[in-house]
């Protein structure tokens, strides 16, 4: 079945650390910490094909680890546990991913690549694995499913399935999986309703 791969990442941070466009002396660089990726099916009923979790144990620009701040972790729910006993390096949780795509288009609400793929790479001083060519932005497809560009500005990804009243189990905000679902949801919902074209994930 032809399918999408709808993902979210979670990065490092201090509290203020995206107010301050993480550039405070104490800020830790924005690595990925948390990759979360739902297989969303274009054809039939649209259905949630998969999902995909990974744990990635983030270092400094010297290989050094990063400890984990309190308040990312109050945050995204990510622990120090959940790093060591599940965390994998960068370059096998994006082998891992690309596996799970199946070579398949990445939609992420914004640009979380930029930071998966750019920063954290260059920091870990690795050759990003998968191209750009295979990202982009799923506001693109709200935007083509009619929702009002001011609504966009300020609906951050946790919230679009809540905005578009689409019925879901409950998700935590600022978790990679969830996130990633409630984009998903709000995508298949879209599709069902016929408010957006499958094919519109081609020509975009």
């Amino acid at each position: 079945m032809k399918s999408a791969i709808i993902f979210d990442c979670e990065f490092l941070c201090l509290e203020g650390s995206q107010r301050r466009f993480w550039c405070a002396a104490h800020d830790p660089d924005p690595v990925v910490a948390q990759i979360g990726a739902v297989r969303l099916g274009l054809e039939d009923d649209f259905p949630l094909i998969a999902t995909h979790k990974s744990y990635v144990r983030p270092i400094d620009r010297f290989g050094e680890r990063y400890a984990l701040d309190p308040f990312f972790s109050q945050l995204t729910g990510v622990t120090e546990t959940d790093i060591e006993t599940e965390g994998v390096t960068l370059k096998q949780a994006l082998s891992d991913l690309d596996r799970f795509s199946a070579g398949a288009r990445f939609w992420s609400w914004g640009k979380d690549e930029l930071n998966m793929m750019a920063i954290s790479c260059y920091v870990a001083g690795i050759q990003p694995s998968i191209p750009a060519t295979r990202f982009d932005n799923a506001v693109k497809l709200l935007i083509a499913a009619g929702m009002p560009i001011e609504d966009l500005a300020r609906t951050p990804s946790n919230k679009l399935a809540e905005y578009h009243g689409v019925d879901h189990p409950p998700l935590r905000g600022h978790d990679a999986l969830d996130d990633a679902l409630s984009i998903a949801y709000t995508l298949q919902h879209l599709m069902k309703a016929g408010k957006l074209r499958p094919d519109v994930f081609d020509r975009l």
